[in-house]
C-alpha cells in the first residue's frame, strides 16, 4: 500500500515538472542571465527628493514563453530593508488574457520602463534589482533576482542654507549740507555796511552761530559763502549795477572781518571760490513778490494795477517810468517795498559732520539713547560679530518698537545665529507693522523654507519681487532642492558661491563650476574642495580628484567617511590613491 502511495506522489511530480517544462517558465528562470538591463543613471541618482531610473531590458532569441504573462518589477534593495517600484507587465505573443508589452519568442525583443520614487537615506547605498515573476494560467515561478544598477548619487544634498535676509536699510547721511543765513540791508544810493546793522539781534544771532560752529571743526565743516547783492528797481541802471557791485564787496569784506577777529583761516577764504558774489542790478523779482505778499492797505488796494504794469511793459525802464506815474501809489511803494530790496542776502554754507563710525559703533552699544535710528541702524553695519548686531538692534527696538525695519533687523540677526523660532517672532511683529513689504516677505520665506515647506517659501519669495537679488538667489536654493538645476541658475545671477557651482554641477556644466568656486569667497572652504573633487570624478581627472579631496579632508576630517560611501567615487573605491587618502 505504502510503495503505491509513493508511485502516485511521484507521478504527480513529474506531471508538474513536465507542465511546466511546457510552459517556458523553467527554461526562462534557467536562461535569466541571458536578459540584458540597462538603467540609466547607474549609478542612481536622488533629484528634487526623488529618484528616477529608466530600464531597458533585452530579452534574446527564443527566450520569452509564448504564452508567459511576466510581472517585472523593479525594487530599490539596501541592508534591512527594500522598496518596490510600480510593476509593469511583459506577455508572450500568444498571450490574450493580458495586456502588456509584448515580446516574440523567435526573435526576442526589448521593453522600457520608467519611474521614480521617494528618496529616503537609507538608499544612499542600495541596489536596484529586478523581481520577476512570471506565470501561465494558474501555473507561477520566480525569476531569479538580478541586479541592475547600483545607487545613490546624493550631491543636490550638498546645497547649503545661505539664504540672503535683508536688512532695514538705514538712511543715514553723515555730512548734512545746510545753510545759516543772513540779510545785509543798505540805504539808497548807498553800499556801506551801516552799524545798525551789524548791531541787530539777526546779525548778533548770526555771529555767535558762528564762533560756536568755528570751535567745533569736527561737526561743522564750512563749505563757502555765498553773496547775492542786489539793487532796488528805481534810479538808472549803470547806477544800479555799480551798486549791487558796491554792496557784493562791501558785505563780503564785513565777513572777512569778522573772520579776521576770530583768528580763523575764513579770512581770505579756505580756496578760490569760498566767497561766491552774484549781483542784481534791478530786482524786479524781488519787487513782484514782495507787491503780491504785502499787506499794505495801498499796496493791496492796487497790486493789481502794479502787477499789471510788471505784466504789460517787459522794457525796465517803460516799465519803471509807468510805476513812477501811478503817484501816491508809487510814494507807498518808495516806502514799503523797495528799502528791502537794497540788501545783500548772504548764506554760510556747510556741512553738519556726524560722528565717527568709531564714536556710532561705540555709542550703539553703551549710550544707544543718545543716537536717532538712523544712526543706531547704520552702526549695527559697523561690525561683522552677529552678537553685537543683535544688542544694538534690540536697543534700537527698545526706543522704535513701531519701526519696521528695527523689528525686522532684529530677526535677521536671529536668522544669523540660527535661532529659528525667534527670527519667526520678529518677521510677524514686522509684518503686521508694515504689511506687504517685499523685505519681510523674503525674511518670512526664509523661515518657511528652513521648517521644510518649500512651497510656501517660494510662494512668499514671489511676494517679495523687488526687494532685491537676495529673493532669487533664495529661490534658486529651493530650485536646486527641487532639481530644477537651470532654473537655480538663473535665479543664482551673477552670485559666485558654492551653491551657484553646485547647480552647474548638477547640469553637467564642470568647468563653469569649477570656474565659479574659484571666484567664490568660500573657495578655501573644505566643502568647495570636496565639491572640485566630485568635479574631478566626474571628468575622469583622477589627479583633480584625489588632490582636491586630500585637501577637503586635511580642512574637515569628517569628510574622508563620506567620501568613502559617496557613490560619485564609486569607481574609483578599489583605487590605490583613493584608498591611501580615505584610508
Amino acid at each position: 500500500m505504502k510503495t503505491k502511495t509513493l508511485k502516485h506522489i511521484g507521478l504527480a511530480i513529474a506531471v508538474m515538472v513536465g507542465m511546466s517544462a511546457c510552459t517556458g517558465l523553467k527554461k526562462m528562470a534557467k536562461k535569466a542571465n541571458t536578459v540584458t538591463y540597462t538603467v540609466t543613471p547607474n549609478p542612481m541618482e536622488m533629484h528634487g527628493d526623488s529618484i528616477a531610473v529608466t530600464v531597458t531590458g533585452k530579452y534574446p532569441e527564443k527566450y520569452f514563453g509564448k504564452k508567459v504573462v511576466l510581472t517585472f518589477t523593479p525594487v530599490v534593495k539596501w541592508q534591512g530593508g527594500q522598496k518596490e517600484m510600480k510593476p509593469i507587465t511583459i506577455i508572450g505573443e500568444k498571450v490574450t488574457t493580458a495586456t502588456g508589452q509584448k515580446i516574440t519568442y523567435k526573435t526576442g525583443g526589448s521593453f522600457t520602463y520608467t519611474d521614480k520614487i521617494a528618496y529616503q537615506p537609507e538608499m544612499k547605498n542600495c541596489e536596484l534589482v529586478v523581481k520577476a515573476q512570471g506565470a501561465v494560467k494558474k501555473k507561477t515561478k520566480d525569476m531569479p533576482e538580478m541586479k541592475m544598477a547600483d545607487g545613490t548619487i546624493i550631491t543636490p544634498l550638498l546645497v547649503k542654507s545661505d539664504d540672503m535676509p535683508i536688512i532695514g536699510k538705514d538712511q543715514f547721511v553723515r555730512n548734512i549740507p545746510m545753510s545759516q543765513p543772513i540779510e545785509i540791508f543798505f540805504l539808497i544810493n548807498q553800499s556801506n555796511v551801516r552799524p545798525t546793522e551789524t548791531s541787530k539781534k539777526e546779525m548778533k544771532d548770526f555771529k555767535k552761530w558762528v564762533e560756536n560752529t568755528l570751535k567745533d571743526p569736527a561737526r561743522y565743516g564750512y563749505k563757502n559763502i555765498t553773496i547775492s547783492a542786489y539793487a532796488s528797481p528805481d534810479g538808472e541802471m549803470l547806477l544800479n549795477q555799480n551798486l549791487a557791485n558796491e554792496r557784493a564787496e562791501s558785505s563780503k569784506k564785513y565777513f572777512q572781518g569778522m573772520f579776521k577777529e576770530k583768528n580763523t583761516k575764513y579770512e581770505n577764504g579756505t580756496g578760490e571760490g569760498f566767497y561766491q558774489i552774484q549781483t542784481t542790478a534791478e530786482d524786479w523779482a524781488g519787487f513782484e513778490k514782495l507787491v503780491k505778499e504785502s499787506t499794505d492797505k495801498k499796496v493791496m488796494e492796487n497790486r493789481d494795477v502794479i502787477l499789471g504794469v510788471l505784466k504789460m511793459y517787459p522794457d525796465l525802464e517803460t516799465r519803471e517810468k509807468e510805476i513812477k506815474n501811478l503817484a501816491a501809489t508809487y510814494t507807498e511803494l518808495a516806502d514799503k517795498i523797495l528799502p528791502k530790496l537794497r540788501r545783500s542776502v548772504d548764506n554760510l554754507n556747510y556741512d553738519k559732520i556726524g560722528r565717527s563710525d568709531e564714536q556710532l559703533l561705540k555709542f550703539a552699544t553703551t549710550t544707544p539713547d543718545s543716537l536717532n535710528v538712523e544712526e543706531i541702524l547704520y552702526a549695527a553695519t559697523l561690525t561683522n560679530d552677529v552678537n553685537t548686531k543683535l544688542t544694538i538692534y534690540k536697543n534700537a527696538e527698545k526706543m522704535y518698537a513701531n519701526d519696521w525695519r528695527v523689528v525686522n533687523n532684529v530677526g535677521v540677526a536671529y536668522l544669523m545665529l540660527n535661532k529659528l523660532s525667534e527670527a519667526q517672532t520678529q518677521f510677524d511683529k514686522a509684518d503686521k507693522l508694515s504689511p506687504n513689504n517685499p523685505i519681510i516677505k523674503n525674511n518670512l520665506g526664509i523661515c518657511s523654507r528652513w521648517k521644510g515647506d518649500r512651497k510656501m517659501a517660494m510662494d512668499l519669495y514671489k511676494q517679495a519681487n523687488g526687494a532685491g537679488p537676495e529673493v532669487a538667489y533664495n529661490m534658486g536654493i529651493i530650485d536646486i532642492q527641487n532639481g530644477n538645476y537651470a532654473s537655480a541658475s538663473s535665479n543664482f545671477g551673477n552670485y559666485k558661491t558654492f551653491n551657484a557651482a553646485l547647480a552647474l554641477v548638477l547640469q553637467g556644466n564642470l568647468d563653469g563650476a569649477s570656474s565659479t568656486l574659484d571666484q567664490s569667497k568660500e573657495k578655501e572652504d573644505a566643502l568647495s574642495y570636496y565639491l572640485k573633487a566630485i568635479i574631478g570624478a566626474r571628468k575622469g581627472d583622477t589627479n583633480m580628484m584625489i588632490n582636491n579631496l586630500k585637501t577637503a579632508i586635511q580642512k574637515d576630517a569628517s569628510l574622508k567617511e563620506k567620501a568613502k560611501t559617496d557613490m560619485e567615487f564609486f569607481k574609483y573605491w578599489e583605487n590605490a590613491d583613493f584608498k591611501s587618502v580615505v584610508g
